[in-house]
């Protein structure tokens, strides 16, 4: 696929991602080698890179989802956390990974570790596709990461601005002049 126009530089090419999100799957399958997991994505940002990663495990693998906002129309997350979307199982005794796109201030992954753990679950470990580099961010620890990356605004395999750029196969900087 071509660069998309309003995207002025990618950071990670598809055989990138692929590659890593295949070692990803590669850890995660050793580490719950024989044991269930629950992978939560969280929507919607995070359906592609959930789907290439539940395929890279190896083992008894389900599916659930969560839908969250904390940035509504915005380019900036507004800092505050609205469940949208809950999951429909019950996670206690289970081994959960939170599966999502991007960590950027902590403070929507942070709200969501604790609101799982107290469902109850075995563990609840995170893995997430990109995280930025940022100063003043809520300290959160995942346990598989993707990428790292400033403080751009990224799109493509799932991330998003207004709803467009998910279906980009790249990680990309997109344009200012598209959302300033």
């Amino acid at each position: 696929m071509e660069k998309n126009p309003d995207v002025t530089e990618i950071l990670y090419d598809e055989e990138q991602i692929a590659r890593r999100v295949a070692e990803i799957g590669a850890e995660i399958t050793e580490r719950y080698k024989g044991e269930k997991i629950i992978l939560i994505g969280i929507l919607k940002g995070a359906c592609i890179f959930m789907a290439d990663l539940a395929r890279a495990i190896d083992g008894d693998v389900e599916f659930d989802f969560m839908a969250v906002s904390s940035y509504g129309t915005e380019a900036r997350s507004s800092g505050v956390v609205r469940i949208i979307k809950d999951i429909d199982r019950d996670i206690a005794g289970a081994n959960v990974i939170v599966v999502e796109d991007i960590i950027d201030s902590g403070f929507t992954m942070k709200f969501l570790t604790k609101y799982l753990k107290a469902r109850g679950p075995k563990s609840v470990d995170i893995a997430v596709f990109l995280r930025k580099n940022i100063g003043q961010q809520i300290p959160v620890k995942p346990s598989y990461v993707g990428f790292e990356c400033g403080d751009e605004f990224i799109v493509g395999y799932g991330l998003d601005y207004a709803g467009r750029y998910r279906n980009l196969p790249y990680i990309g900087v997109l344009d200012r002049n598209v959302y300033e």
